[in-house]
């Protein structure tokens, strides 16, 4: 007989019954142990568990049932199959030798084709039982090879995170009286957003809102690209300036800036991503603002009255369509005015009804901020309202972004 069982351990204090037992297993092929009571068969367990065990009930000492508990309490890592031979056939006493991890009992006097059953029946357990230990060893190794490869991932992930946030040096900034705050939650370890600003000279003023399309490693290198394309220390590199006269640099219209952008990412054979982006520059002594909106949400005017309305037309977001003509809107800020970029992150949060936020919405989390805080705290709690309204199960879906120009006059 061959298979899951090759070695066998019979345990009786009766030297005929396990002569009796040993010469049938010996007959069908099987290596086998002998012992006479419970206490050398633990001996012979730790040294090298057997297959199968056979053990009698009663033994003086240790008996079987106290013998098989305490064997089951030992941590093998293979498992064998153990059948009691005993004279009793009560329940309960079935049922206590079951509880003492007993597999199978055999009525003595054994039968020889009783005995050879019910030994095929345990290696048909023990091989299924083996089979399934190798699996779920194969499985185990796998999983920890997978963590090892998360773990690399998780550290790089976490290393481009702080990259990405090398794009957005400052979260808050003064340009004269006016001041710049930005906002910028991932939701993942990396984001497809982008926020920042800059300025080439006293009294202007450039910033923006961008969203890449998608979310994660793609995404996020996209903003890293967008990030050099208006570089807030580097002017001869930023799109958003030119260098009149090699004496200064001037801030290029709006509508130029999206075009060229747009040109760029076109021309890139192999990018597939594009972005909505609403990207303003403002006369600091005016307060005159120019404005284009690349399929960015329209940015919400909060008046120093309390007053707010939305502004832009839309537009075709940038990397979309070849050759497309951007529309630029100007419009006039008073002092005290803030102009709130964001992104879709807010207006499409699922809420805890399933419903979105949306711009009404959104109108609604400015109405329960305190305008009279600074820029910085205003986005920090509107931030918190968001957070609020949201499914509780849901955490961020998407990346969240705000850009908050505040203007105070010259």
């Amino acid at each position: 007989m061959s298979g899951s069982i090759r070695r066998v351990l019979v345990v009786d204090d009766s030297r005929l019954q396990r002569r009796i037992l040993v010469a049938s297993l010996k007959k069908w092929g099987f290596d086998v142990v002998e012992a006479e009571g419970g206490e050398e068969a633990m001996d012979i367990c730790r040294a090298d568990p057997p297959d199968l065990i056979l053990s009698d009930w009663m033994m003086p000492g240790m008996n079987g049932i106290e013998f098989c508990r305490s064997f089951r309490a030992e941590a093998n890592e293979a498992y064998s199959y153990f059948i009691l031979l005993t004279s009793k056939s009560e329940k309960n006493e079935v049922a206590e030798g079951l509880d003492a991890g007993a597999d199978d009992f055999l009525t003595k006097p054994v039968s020889s084709d009783e005995l050879r059953a019910r030994i095929s029946a345990g290696e048909r357990i023990l091989r299924m039982q083996r089979e399934l230990f190798e699996k779920n060893r194969i499985v185990s190794e796998t999983l920890d090879e997978l963590q090892t490869v998360y773990d690399a991932i998780d550290k790089d992930l976490i290393q481009a995170r702080k990259i990405q946030e090398s794009l957005v040096p400052e979260l808050t900034r003064s340009f004269g009286a006016s001041e710049v705050n930005l906002l910028l939650e991932p939701c993942g370890h990396i984001g497809g957003d982008l926020v920042g600003m800059f300025s080439p000279g006293i009294n202007r003023l450039g910033f923006y809102s961008i969203d890449v399309s998608g979310h994660g490693i793609t995404s996020a290198m996209m903003t890293a690209r967008l990030g050099g394309y208006l570089s807030s220390t580097y002017f001869d590199q930023n799109v958003g300036m030119e260098n009149k006269f090699n004496r200064f640099y001037a801030l290029r219209p709006p509508e130029d800036v999206a075009s060229v952008l747009n040109a760029r990412l076109i021309a890139d054979t192999g990018i597939e991503e594009y972005f909505t982006m609403a990207y303003c520059i403002a006369d600091l002594r005016t307060g005159l603002v120019k404005m284009v909106q690349a399929g960015h949400p329209h940015p919400l005017l909060l008046r120093a009255d309390g007053s707010m309305e939305f502004i832009g037309k839309g537009g075709v977001p940038v990397g979309l369509v070849p050759d497309v003509t951007y529309d630029q809107e100007e419009f006039m800020m008073e002092k005290g005015d803030r102009l709130l970029l964001y992104s879709d992150g807010f207006t499409e949060a699922h809420l805890k009804n399933g419903a979105m936020l949306d711009t009404e919405g959104l109108v609604e989390l400015v109405k329960r901020c305190d305008p009279h805080q600074s820029g910085k705290a205003f986005l920090d709690e509107l931030y918190w309202q968001l957070t609020q309204v949201m499914g509780d199960d849901k955490g961020l879906e998407d990346d969240i972004s705000a850009t908050l120009f505040e203007f105070q006059g010259p």
